[in-house]
Order: structure tokens, then C-alpha cells, then sequence
């Protein structure tokens, strides 16, 4: 498309779920309720170890890392589109469209830097449960934490640079209930190859190389699982791994669906699919799924809770 005589877009407009009027209200009330599980959940997640020193652990501390990036990276889009429910005209402005992209890319990257780091971490709890403490010290805790953050935002700043440069001069009408960088690079009016080129090749790297760091975690893991002669320090070790490789398989399984494949109407479909899945459910399934199968989480909040009566 040519932009020469064309006026610059200055907003978007939002095409949301696509749900009929019907199920509008329904769909507005069960994402309402998920949104509010991932906040109070989450927030439990960060505020339970600050009263138990037991949970003063390097395991704890990614734990919470990862509770406050669930709770941003819900907000990132949750809040918008339950605006956008009850909303006749779905707008975003250019520059807001921009930051949502980034801070979208930049969470979620990050949390799958952070999955790296946390089997990295339970590989060490396991492997070396002596030495744990040491190897696991807190510069150690906060340097991997850090790295994860950066890489997290400096992948999301080329998606959102490289985005950002491009001349849109209509239409506005994003197919998407809120901006990623695919349905918004299919209304630039210029060739946009190289930014589908960065997309899956420089997403498509980080998630292979986290998962694959990830996978190799947990293959060490397996075989100290085998050394371990006791069924209960066996079941142990397998609860904390379990409810981190669960939480690892909802969130690479979309990531990689989504962004590893060619952008076509019907890919996009899909996409919408599954952005609901890791930004509206797999955030309040996570701390479900931790506190769920965690002891120590449980009956640490047992003790909050007695304390609060």
C-alpha cells in the first residue's frame, strides 16, 4: 500500500473477541472474575513469605518475581478489554498501542527468561541440597533475576522500535482485543518482511533457548530423582518440580504457537485464542497451581490466616 497521499493513523480501533451480543455480558463477568483471582491470588503469592521466615528461600524469591510479573502482565490487556466490553467504540491511541506492545513482549519475555531460571534453581535444590543456600546466595538470586528482566526488555524494545518506524495510514481497525505486534504489522503500509523476520526468529530464539535450558534442568533433575531412595523425599522433590513444569507447559505451548508461525487471517484467529489463554488464564491458574501443590505455601497461609483471626 502506498502512504504518500494518505493521512497517518493517530489511533486504533480494537476489534475485541468477536462475541456476540449475547455472550458479551458473560464473557465480561468470567474474565472480571479471573482478573481479580490473578490479582488477589498473586498478591497472596508476594505477601505470605514476608511473614514466614521458612519461605525465605531462593525459591520463594523467584516465586514472588514471577507473581508480580503475572499481575502486571494481566494488566497490561485485562483492563482494557473489560472496558472495551461495555465500550461502543474500541479506540487505543498510536503511542498507546506502542507501549502495550511493549510491556506485553517485555512481561512475557521475561517470564519465560524466569522458568529458566526457576529449574535452574530446583536442578541446584535437588543436585546439591548442602550447598543449596551458598550456590544459591542472594547476589546470585538477584543477578538471575535481573538478567531476566533486562533480556525481557530489550527484546520487547526492538519488537516495539522496529514497530513503532512504520508508516500506517489506514486501516485502524486492529484484529485483536488488544495490540501485539502481528495484527498490528498487517495494517502498516510499507513491506513488513523484516518485522515478521525479527519476530520469529528473534522470539522464536529466546523460546527455544529458554525451553531448551528449561528441558535440560529438568532431564538432570529426573535422574537425582532416581538416586533419591526415600518415596517421600521422592514425592517432595516432585511436587515442587511438577507445579513448576506444568506452569512451563501452559506458557511456552502458547508463546510458541503464537509466534512461530506465518501471519494469516486464520492464524490470527487463533492467536486470539490463545492470548487469552496466557494473559487472562494462565495468570490466575499459576498461583493455583503453586500454592495447590505446595506444602509449604499451604500451611504457611494456614498460619496467616490463624494470625489474621
Amino acid at each position: 500500500m502506498n502512504s504518500d497521499n494518505s493521512t497517518p493513523v493517530t489511533y486504533f480501533a480494537l476489534a475485541g473477541l468477536g462475541i456476540q451480543n449475547d455472550f458479551q455480558i458473560v464473557f465480561f463477568l468470567i474474565i472480571l472474575l479471573l482478573y481479580i483471582i490473578t490479582l488477589l491470588a498473586n498478591m497472596l503469592i508476594m505477601i505470605i513469605p514476608i511473614f514466614d521466615f521458612t519461605l525465605h528461600t531462593p525459591m520463594y524469591f523467584f516465586l514472588y518475581n514471577l507473581a508480580f510479573l503475572d499481575i502486571c502482565y494481566a494488566t497490561v490487556v485485562v483492563p482494557k478489554m473489560i472496558i472495551d466490553f461495555m465500550a461502543q467504540k474500541k479506540h487505543i491511541s498510536f503511542w498507546g498501542c506502542m507501549l502495550q506492545i511493549h510491556f506485553f513482549h517485555f512481561l512475557g519475555s521475561t517470564e519465560i527468561t524466569l522458568f529458566s531460571v526457576m529449574s535452574y534453581d530446583r536442578y541446584v535444590a535437588i543436585a546439591q541440597p548442602l550447598r543449596y543456600k551458598t550456590i544459591m546466595s542472594y547476589k546470585v538470586c538477584f543477578g538471575l533475576a535481573s538478567c531476566s528482566w533486562i533480556i525481557g526488555f530489550f527484546h520487547a524494545l526492538v519488537h516495539t522500535i522496529m514497530t513503532a518506524r512504520l508508516p500506517f495510514c489506514g486501516p485502524n481497525i486492529v484484529e485483536h482485543f488488544f495490540c501485539d505486534v502481528k495484527p498490528v504489522l498487517n495494517l502498516a503500509c510499507t513491506d513488513v518482511s523484516l518485522n515478521l523476520k525479527l519476530l520469529s526468529r528473534v522470539t522464536g530464539t529466546l523460546c527455544i533457548t529458554t525451553l531448551i535450558l528449561t528441558m535440560l534442568s529438568y532431564v538432570f533433575i529426573s535422574k537425582f530423582l532416581l538416586k533419591i531412595k526415600t518415596s517421600q523425599g521422592r514425592r517432595r522433590a516432585l511436587s515442587t518440580c511438577s507445579a513448576h513444569f506444568t506452569v512451563v507447559t501452559l506458557q511456552y505451548g502458547t508463546a510458541i504457537f503464537t509466534y512461530m508461525r506465518s501471519s494469516t487471517k486464520d492464524s490470527l484467529n487463533q492467536d486470539r485464542s490463545a492470548a487469552i489463554m496466557f494473559s487472562v488464564i494462565t495468570p490466575a491458574l499459576n498461583p493455583i497451581i503453586y500454592t495447590l501443590r505446595n506444602k509449604d505455601m499451604k500451611k504457611a497461609l494456614k498460619k496467616l490466616l490463624k494470625m489474621s483471626n
